[in-house]
Formats: structure tokens, sequence, C-alpha cells
């Protein structure tokens, strides 16, 4: 649960005019790939602005440890916000250990998602359905590129140097 006084908070780094009811989908997209695209151009296919939120920096570092992000928050909001299939994109800010269900709702609540998607096999799945019923919108489960995520595009680029 979040502690009183304790939120996340959401900073544009684009906010398109008008967005109602968007698709939303929160992450880290610290090195872009192509299991990104597939997943963000998947969700845009159902027809439905697509709102990104980022993580902080602060937020990434105490989950994934000291060299991670490998990209600092504002270029990694620019570049999905650059990709053709993505409305607008968002850094959420907060303490690293405000991460639940309900604080997310919170934090979302303004945009009035019609849908919150995730990928395949998220560890927090059931976390972002609870979510999403507290938003009254959609969950999506979108399809998993396999061997494509940040972690195994770091660990091939490090094999290659």
């Amino acid at each position: 649960m979040t502690e009183p006084g304790t939120s996340l908070s959401t900073r544009w780094f684009e906010q398109p005019e008008g967005l109602t009811r968007p698709a939303v989908v929160t992450g880290v997209f610290d090195v872009l790939h192509v299991g990104h695209v597939r997943f963000l151009r998947a969700i845009a296919a159902r027809g439905l602005p697509v709102a990104v939120g980022i993580e902080s920096d602060e937020r990434v570092r105490s989950w994934k440890g000291p060299g991670r992000p490998v990209n600092p928050a504002e270029e990694r909001a620019e570049t999905v916000a650059a990709l053709a299939c993505v409305a607008g994109a968002f850094v959420i800010e907060g303490p690293p250990e405000v991460a639940d269900w309900s604080a997310y709702a919170e934090l979302l609540r303004p945009l009035a998602p019609a849908a919150l998607a995730y990928t395949a096999g998220d560890r927090y799945t059931r976390a972002k359905i609870r979510g999403a019923d507290a938003l009254g919108a959609q969950s999506w489960e979108m399809p998993f590129t396999p061997g494509r995520s940040t972690t195994a595009a770091l660990g091939r680029l490090a094999h290659s140097l």
C-alpha cells in the first residue's frame, strides 16, 4: 500500500492536446528494441491513442541496480514519443518503494485510460489487472517477442565488445 502523503507523479515529455481515453503502458523502455516497437504497435493497432509512462532514473536504478538505466528518463521518453504509434510520453516520478497497483491507478486516473496494456508473462500482471479494474479500464495482455528484451540486448552488446 502507498503510505499517506507518498505518491507517484507524472512529468509529461510530450502531452498531446485532447488526449482522451488512451491505452496506457508503463515501463522502463531503457534501450529501445524491436520487442518494444512490436508491443507498442500492437497496442496502437487496437485503435486507441497510446500514452507511455517511463519510469524515472531513480526508480529504475533502485529496481535494476547501479548500471541502469543506460539512458536517462528524458531521452527514453523522447525516443518513445518519436515513434509514430505513440501519442505521448510522460516520466513517472516518486519513491522507488511506491510501486503497488493502487498508486499507479491514482497516478493514471486523470488520464481516464480506456485500457492498460502489458506484455504476456509480465510479473506484475495481476497488479496491472487490478489497476485496470480500479480505473474501469480494460486490461490488454499483448504478445511478448521472445529473446527481445533490454536485458538480452545488453547481454548481446556486452559479449560483442
